[in-house]
């Protein structure tokens, strides 16, 4: 039996460190782990609904919620901050305004700071929504996969392993395919990897991207 774990979880505290950092009593943990979701799926939405994308990349690699008492800060990691600021320079004004709107903080700040990120597409999730705007213009999966990979080696990564599983190219039967380019070692948990899990709704049926890349390696201190 396969015993299957999620690559970022297993690393806390070597190579990865939390997305959100807050403290909360039981009672109310359920409502702070809601209330962030909220805060990232308003995000999400806003960034696809008000950024004309001809690539199908939004960009974001990743979304930090840091809680205090009277402020929560949300620092957007962005491979493309352009996107967003560009037609508007009060986009992020209207984005905060949004977002204050679904979670309903009266008694709390809301701050918003977006960061660039030097190297986008070192970023699984950046590399997932440009497969997955690929096989909605019905590229090849192979091809998307390909691509993903030479974008990948240009940033200077040490090795990538994308798969994707679900009815490929419209066959009836769905099914796992995956490739692997350099050194990919998951049970090292000195290796710093980076890993998403995305879905995509193509016209026939839903198929999702698993996409890890092996970024570094810690170097062990010597005794």
């Amino acid at each position: 039996m396969g015993q299957k774990i999620n690559p970022l979880g297993f690393r806390l505290g070597t190579t990865q460190s939390h997305h959100s950092l807050w403290f909360a009593q039981p009672k109310n943990y359920s409502d702070g782990l809601q209330e962030d979701q909220k805060i990232r799926n308003s995000i999400k939405n806003f960034v696809k609904k008000n950024t004309k994308i001809s690539s199908g990349v939004e960009g974001i690699a990743r979304i930090e919620i840091q809680k205090r008492i009277d402020v929560i800060q949300v620092i957007i990691y962005m491979g493309f901050p352009k996107l967003l600021i560009e037609s508007r320079p009060k986009r992020i004004e209207e984005l905060q305004i949004h977002v204050q709107k679904k979670i309903n903080c009266v008694n709390r700040k809301l701050n918003i700071v977006i960061t660039k990120i030097s190297n986008p597409y070192r970023n699984p999730n950046i590399l997932a929504e440009f497969i997955a705007g690929q096989l909605k213009n019905r590229v090849s999966f192979r091809k998307a996969m390909k691509k993903a990979i030479e974008l990948t080696e240009q940033a200077n990564t040490k090795g990538i392993q994308v798969q994707i599983a679900g009815r490929l190219d419209g066959k009836e039967i769905a099914r796992v395919e995956w490739i692997r380019e350099g050194r990919v070692p998951l049970q090292t948990i000195r290796a710093k990897i980076d890993y998403c899990s995305y879905t995509v709704r193509t016209i026939y049926g839903v198929l999702g991207i698993k996409i890890w890349t092996f970024l570094d390696q810690k170097k062990e201190v010597p005794t």
